[in-house]
């Protein structure tokens, strides 16, 4: 099989978080609950918005704009094991694509307000979608090698692991 030609995206806006470094953030909405910040939109984008505000909760699809050279092998932070990176969440991905679901807690004209927030400040947003549980909310059967990692989830945070390179 031949690799197709790139796929090319752009943001639709930027992410705005207290978080500057990567070291000592928050790896999943789960441990970042009350943390607060912002999604600027691009005026282009702003029509977009329309009916987003009826939401409690959002889908919101980013580049990992500070991630290290993609690996096929990590050592994810719950565990001490190399893992295949699609078995992970890390970003040293070959495609560094970010999701999360925060809370939405209102829109203002380009400006969402958004709570439980686990990305970089600076974040290129790529795209928004409504979070909608008949659609999005499974009970996982197995979680693989995280079920060792069970209850430790919301305590972790991110260290020098996945830092630039």
């Amino acid at each position: 099989m031949t690799t197709p030609p790139p796929i090319l995206y752009h943001p639709i806006g930027v992410l705005h978080t207290p978080f500057n470094e990567p070291a000592g953030m928050p790896i999943q909405p789960s441990g970042a609950r009350g943390v607060c910040g912002t999604a600027e939109l691009y005026p282009e984008f702003v029509a977009g918005l329309r009916d987003l505000a009826g939401f409690s909760h959002i889908i919101l699809l980013y580049h990992f704009h500070r991630a290290p050279a993609p690996r096929l092998s990590v050592t994810p932070f719950l565990d001490t094991e190399a893992r295949g990176i699609f078995a992970t969440r890390a970003p040293a991905r070959p495609n560094p694509i970010g999701l999360s679901i925060v809370r939405l807690l209102r829109c203002e004209g380009a400006t969402l307000y958004l709570e439980n927030l686990d990305m970089l400040d600076g974040t290129p947003l790529l795209d928004i979608k409504p979070y909608v549980s008949a659609f999005d909310s499974f009970v996982a059967e197995r979680t693989g090698w995280l079920e060792a990692a069970e209850g430790r989830v919301a305590q972790i945070r991110a260290d020098e692991r996945f830092g630039e390179s």
